[in-house]
């Protein structure tokens, strides 16, 4: 301190004027009192010194010379104030220096003794703190590996699951390390290590499962057809089940009704057990869908993903990849048509996939949902209706268009068992119901085109009751008459028409057997039975007989057997109208039922027959016609009728006693047409133009074989004929050949015109065609010589005829 004093006390420069108050201040000594009161202005410069005056600048130097003494002599003042306090202190200061010398000395040698002493203590706290840190550090080792230890059995967890392939399990311990475990260690190298690891074992995880999901959907397109094999038999187990379940309720009603006693119910009952232990059998067989699919890939891949966070990623490869195998599965085989193997596989198939479309939408959240499936389910049902018409329209047999009409009532009621909508496959099947008719029509065609083939067309023969009856079980015949004979008897009906009968009701069950599951009520399917069977009768039925009646090897006899059955065929009709009432309970006088068209059917048919009759009546009479071998130019007739004309008519009388089993009506018709025929075709034999002579003895032997035709149409070859109607058939003949056989020339020409005429039917330009050829024969045979000796005037009388007759021939052309 007395060194620091010593060291400040420098000589003051005798310029310097006392220091300021401030300076004194800062310096740490007081101020006199009389000094800190000085006047606010003193000491200050004048401010004079700013002004723009002159000599300003050596004014304001003075008045700072002025400050600065000013200043000195306070600063002078204050230190002679204060000086002989500083020497005082001064001089306590030497006095205290020996002592602290002596101070200094026994601290020192304190402090030696104190190191000498402490040596050991130092040397044992060292170890002391050595095993402190020792302990420490294990203390924060053993922490440390607390902390840690979790993380590496996590991890160690972590591997195991990846071994054992159990990833959703490692993706929840990956996010447990992440969240919980690795935070706590995050400073640590091997920490940044795993956490470096774990992306890579996420891509590891999604390439597995998505793998595992690749092959879960190769394997489910391989097996999706026996998939909807068992789902489709479930259905078609159920559906029998409800069927027997119904039959027994409607059976324990009717027998409840009946007092159990009027109905034999036994046999029902053991039916519908057998029924029930065979769907207790197959229901133990059949696996469910669950049974034949693992569907843990798909679950796994799932949550794989949705952990991830990239679940729409696995949806849309999921749905894509559905898609693609969807159009793979509704592609059609290029024979599915011919078997219904075919069509089966086509189905089960489709079922298949759908079904476990279904499953995947019952069971997770958000894969698949209604929306895609139901877009997925139109798509298909659009492809499947378009692939069936096409395929079913090569079906020709209608057993195998039966088949295919099953499997898509069996395939309809699965996946509507599964909620997807079916109306538009229901539709689809009336398509094919017709489909199915048409080729049911084409099958009967050719059984009744067999039918015809082998009837004999002749009257069934029964020798003894036993027969008789086989007869009626199998068409419903009654004849009072008939039951009364004795026998032998006979059937008016040939063969064929009971064979018809039953074929018939046979095509009735067939077309039933297409309605049954279509899920229709009995007045439909009893419309469509009805329409059905009227396209057979009007359509089939009608054309083939048609076809029979205009084969040339079908001749009279058997066309009146035709007739018969036609008849026949035609009573039967209402009683296939009654056994389709029996079958579909649907009473005939209901309002909008179908009534059969057997009357147009078969009268058409007759119509044909009739028809043909007369064709084939005319062509017979023409082929005997043509074995006419007249001498036209005799002179004398033979005296008897031509042996052509007696054959025909022999052969007339032989066909219409044939004709005695027809209606009354087609008799005397073609017993009319057959005379009118006759004498057509002998008219145009004489007024044939090949024939240019005509003698008088072949006028008189063609009279004789009119005498003939005359006679037999006056002895009714068929009854019902009033009076001479049919020997007016010959009435053109007779008026002719009388006109020449009594020369009565002056009364036809006399008379002509008039309607009480004579020879009212004699046409002028007939009778002049036979008159020129009868000249003409006269010139060469001198037939008229005798005329021309004894009386010229007679020849000149018919060449006056011919002149009459030519003029009315030239009159009626005028005329018309």
């Amino acid at each position: 301190m007395s060194g620091s004093c010593r060291r400040s006390r420098a000589p003051i420069p005798p310029a310097w004027g006392p220091p300021s108050g401030k300076a004194l201040i800062s310096l740490g000594l007081e101020l006199p009192r009389s000094a800190a009161r000085q006047e606010p202005g003193a000491g200050r410069p004048d401010r004079s010194v700013y002004d723009d005056q002159p000599n300003a600048h050596k004014k304001f130097m003075e008045k700072l010379d002025a400050c600065i003494r000013n200043h000195d002599k306070e600063i002078e003042k204050m230190c002679n104030f204060h000086h002989q306090g500083f020497v005082d202190a001064i001089t306590e200061l030497l006095k205290v220096r020996t002592d602290a010398e002596k101070l200094k000395v026994q601290v020192t040698d304190t402090n030696r003794r104190f190191q000498d002493a402490g040596k050991e203590v130092i040397v044992q706290t060292e170890d002391i703190i050595r095993c402190r840190i020792q302990q420490r550090n294990i203390t924060t080792v053993v922490e440390k590996l607390q902390l840690c230890l979790p993380v590496l059995e996590m991890y160690s967890k972590l591997k195991e699951q990846m071994n054992a392939k159990r990833y959703y399990s490692a993706l929840k311990t990956m996010e447990q390390l992440e969240n919980v475990y690795f935070p706590r260690v995050s400073q640590y190298r091997f920490c940044q290590l795993m956490i470096e690891n774990l992306p890579k074992l996420r891509e590891d995880i999604k390439e597995i499962s998505m793998s595992d999901l690749k092959d879960f959907l190769e394997s489910i397109r391989k097996h999706s057809d026996k998939i909807g094999e068992t789902a489709m038999k479930q259905a078609q187990q159920q559906k029998t089940f409800s069927v027997v379940l119904q039959k027994q309720n409607n059976l324990k009603f009717v027998k409840k009704m009946y007092n159990n006693d009027s109905i034999p119910g036994g046999r029902n009952e053991i039916v519908l057990k057998h029924t029930f232990e065979e769907e207790d059998e197959n229901e133990e067989e059949v696996l469910t869908v669950q049974d034949l699919v693992d569907f843990s890939p798909v679950y796994q891949c799932l949550h794989i993903y949705s952990v991830l966070g990239d679940e729409e990623t696995f949806e849309n490869y999921y749905r894509k990849q559905r898609k693609k195998q969807a159009r793979l599965v509704l592609q059609p085989h290029s024979n599915m048509h011919e078997t219904v193997d075919g069509y089966r596989r086509y189905f089960t198939q489709i079922v298949g996939f759908f079904v476990v479309e279904d499953h995947i939408l019952h069971v997770t959240q958000g894969l698949v949902t209604k929306a895609y499936t139901d877009e997925l389910w139109n798509m298909a049902l659009s492809k499947i209706i378009a692939v069936l018409r096409a395929h079913s329209s090569y079906c020709t047999d209608p057993d195998l268009v039966l088949e295919l009409k099953n499997l898509i009532v069996i395939f309809a009621d699965t996946l509507q068992g599964y909620g997807f909508p079916v109306n538009r496959l229901f539709d689809l099947l009336f398509e094919i119901r017709d489909q199915y008719n048409e080729t049911l029509l084409k099958k009967w065609a050719g059984v009744f085109r067999d039918i015809f083939e082998e009837d004999n067309y002749s009257p069934i023969p029964v020798v003894n009751e036993e027969e008789y009856k086989i007869v009626i079980s199998k068409f419903p015949f009654q004849d009072p008459d008939l039951e009364k004979q004795s026998f032998p008897k006979k059937f008016p009906m040939s063969q064929s028409v009971p064979h018809i009968y039953i074929q018939v009701k046979e095509f009735i069950y067939a077309s039933l057997k297409f309605s049954e599951s279509l899920h229709r009520s009995s007045t439909e399917i009893d419309d469509m039975l009805r329409k059905s069977t009227n396209l057979l009768l009007t359509r089939t039925l009608n054309s083939c007989l048609l076809n029979l009646i205009r084969k040339p090897h079908i001749g009279l006899t058997e066309l009146v057997q035709i007739i018969i059955n036609t008849t026949h065929l035609e009573q039967a009709c209402k009683y296939l109208e009654d056994f389709i009432t029996n079958i579909t309970n649907i009473s005939q006088e209901t309002v909008h039922t179908t009534r059969l068209y057997g009357l147009s059917t078969f009268k058409d048919a007759r119509h044909a027959a009739e028809g043909e009759i007369y064709t084939k009546l005319n062509q017979k009479i023409d082929e005997f016609v043509q074995l006419a071998d007249y001498d036209w130019t005799m002179s004398e007739p033979d005296g008897r009728a031509s042996g052509y004309l007696m054959d025909l008519i022999n052969f007339l009388r032989s066909i219409f006693q044939v004709f005695t089993h027809l209606p009354g009506k087609v008799a005397q018709t073609a017993c009319m047409s057959a005379c009118q025929h006759l004498s057509t075709s002998l008219m145009q034999m004489l007024l044939d133009n090949e024939l240019k002579q005509i003698s008088m003895g072949a006028v008189q032997q063609f009279n004789l074989d009119v005498i003939q035709c005359e006679l037999f149409a006056s002895s009714e070859p068929v009854p019902g004929f009033q009076g001479d109607t049919l020997q007016l058939a010959f009435i053109d003949l007779r008026q002719l050949l009388d006109l020449f056989m009594v020369w009565d020339w002056s009364t036809y020409l006399a008379d002509y015109g008039q309607p009480a005429s004579k020879y009212l039917r004699v046409n002028p330009n007939t009778a002049l065609t036979l008159l020129e050829k009868m000249k003409d024969t006269s010139k060469k045979n001198n037939i008229f010589a005798q005329f021309r000796k004894n009386d010229r005037d007679k020849q000149k009388l018919i060449e006056t005829v011919m002149k009459q007759l030519r003029s009315l021939v030239n009159g009626m052309s005028h005329h018309t």
